[in-house]
């Protein structure tokens, strides 16, 4: 469903597209109407993955360590696959279980956003 610089990465358990407008300099005038000046339409994606792997987790993390990066991802406004550049907010996971040496890790999140 996702891929990062044209590389398949892990399907996350959840995943949620944000639209949001960028506005510069909005006002209202004199009869309280706004004025607005949106300069761009951005997404966010925001994802969580299922438990993973040593092997698992350091792929995705490994795949969006670039300041910037493409996502192929599923856009619900265009309806179709798009690919956009984006860059990475923080990355969260807890460990879920270190089982004799067998590390899983749970609900790693990230959201992406656009550039």
């Amino acid at each position: 469903m996702l891929k990062v610089n044209g590389v398949v990465i892990a399907t996350p358990k959840t995943f949620k597209v944000t639209i949001s407008d960028l506005d510069g300099e909005s006002n209202r005038n004199a009869k309280g109407e706004l004025i607005r000046d949106r300069i761009a339409v951005k997404r966010k994606l925001e994802c969580e993955w299922p438990p993973l792997t040593m092997a698992e987790i350091s792929a995705i993390l490994q795949a969006v360590k670039d300041i910037y990066f493409q996502v192929e991802y599923p856009d619900p406004m265009e309806g179709t696959m798009v690919t956009k550049t984006f860059y990475v907010g923080d990355r969260t996971s807890p460990m879920y279980r270190n089982n004799n040496g067998n590390i899983l890790w749970e609900g790693l999140s990230m959201n992406f956003i656009e550039k």
